[in-house]
């Protein structure tokens, strides 16, 4: 069995470190690969520079507010290239505003979730996210 390739797109250590212990208590077989900007994002997406050999993630962990290229920037390109926009892509931000949630899926976000803020329902969010896409929804073949 493969294992399945998670990209997270995250500038915040806490961030970042509390989404590997989710994913490390859970019992699926994952690989998660982390960038810190939107640019990178794009260049891991596309196999670019440094990220020449890099896989095709399964599902794209974004956050929003993003150094270089926002969150909205790297959404709407996925969602825009023949090649990447099958990815489902879950959009986890502290934002709670409307006008972000309508935009999010204005772009064909698969999901918008505001990140809890305690560390128990951090991991139960991102062990739901890891649940649903993997062992509920059928996903296409890359």
């Amino acid at each position: 069995m493969k294992p399945v390739n998670i990209l997270l797109v995250e500038d915040s250590p806490t961030d970042v470190l509390l989404t590997q212990e989710a994913l490390e208590s859970a019992k699926l077989l994952t690989e998660l690969f982390i960038v810190e900007d939107g640019v990178e994002a794009i260049a891991f997406l596309r196999r670019e520079g440094k990220y020449a050999d890099a896989p095709r993630p399964d599902l794209i962990l974004l956050d929003l507010n993003l150094p270089k290229k926002d969150g909205r920037e790297v959404l709407a390109e996925i969602k825009s290239d023949a090649n990447l926009k099958m990815i489902p892509v879950v959009v986890m931000t502290v934002s709670r505003a409307e006008e972000d949630i309508l935009r999010a899926y204005g772009l064909h976000a698969n999901c918008y979730i505001t990140k809890p803020v305690h560390f128990e329902s951090f991991v139960k969010v991102v062990q739901a996210i890891e649940s649903f896409w993997f062992t509920v929804v059928s996903l296409p073949s890359q």
